[in-house]
């Protein structure tokens, strides 16, 4: 990694236009992302299992395969925003697009530095404990408690402190635990946190 810039998380970008791609992978570079450019959504879905993506850059063609790309990014619990950009967007396609699980719809052509603040505002809302309710997309939705314990825990309270809290017991407050690591498929509340909250923290090594 150049210098020893603490990286902001991995961008994964899909862009047929070379000219776009460069000046996307620069600007993004100097506001301390890594760039990592994918020819087709194949090798970005594949590519995506091995590593969490701080954000996703997703290019829609006229033939509309971007959808599909976004659709298994949900459902195979890729948690990262996906900004689709679009160079012969419509309102229906930026509907569809939104109801496939995407953060943000960008028509083109778009200022470079535009983008990068879309996708630092994308990644700052997803790392907000108020946007529990989407915030695995791809699993069963949280109830509004469960969404409103998961806030809580976000923050390191106990069981017990959660519970004074929302005037619970503290036994009803690890069941709505226990329900939402089921639905995340987390082992423990740290494994929970870190799927949620943690692309950064993978670039410890």
């Amino acid at each position: 990694m150049p210098g020893n810039t603490l990286s902001k998380g991995e961008v994964f970008v899909i862009d047929t236009d070379a000219a776009s791609r460069e000046q996307l992978s620069n600007a993004l570079q100097q506001s301390a992302y890594e760039v990592i450019c994918f020819a087709d959504g194949a090798s970005l879905l594949s590519e995506a299992k091995a590593r969490m993506p701080a954000c996703v850059l997703l290019e829609m063609p006229p033939d509309r395969s971007a959808l599909d790309v976004l659709k298994r990014l949900r459902e195979e619990n890729c948690m990262a925003p996906v900004l689709v950009t679009s160079a012969n967007g419509s309102i229906a396609m930026a509907v569809d697009a939104i109801k496939s699980g995407a953060t943000d719809f960008i028509e083109k052509p778009f200022r470079t530095h535009d983008i990068v603040g879309r996708i630092d505002a994308a990644i700052d809302e997803v790392a907000q404990p108020g946007s529990s309710r989407r915030w695995l997309p791809g699993c069963e939705p949280l109830t509004e408690r469960e969404g409103d314990v998961l806030e809580h825990l976000a923050v390191g309270l106990t069981n017990k402190e959660i519970a004074r809290r929302m005037h619970l017991s503290a036994r009803t407050v690890e069941g709505y635990r226990a329900s939402i690591l089921k639905k995340a498929g987390a082992k423990n509340v740290t494994d929970l946190l870190r799927r949620i909250f943690g692309q950064g923290s993978a670039a410890q090594a």
